[in-house]
């Protein structure tokens, strides 16, 4: 019964699967913030373009 827990992965697979997730979080909240300003710029230079609608 024991050498049975030992030798089970299941829960090994599932925190590994937890750490990707948490980690591909980080890029795409890391990505949006470094780009986010950036974007929100060039949109806002194009829209100081046009007059506001009447």
């Amino acid at each position: 019964m024991i050498s049975q827990f030992f030798n089970d992965e299941d829960g090994q697979t599932l925190v590994e699967y937890a750490m990707l997730i948490s980690l591909l979080a980080l890029v795409v909240i890391g990505a949006v913030t470094l780009f986010g300003h950036k974007v929100d710029g060039m949109w806002g230079t194009n829209r100081d373009k046009y007059p506001d609608p009447p």
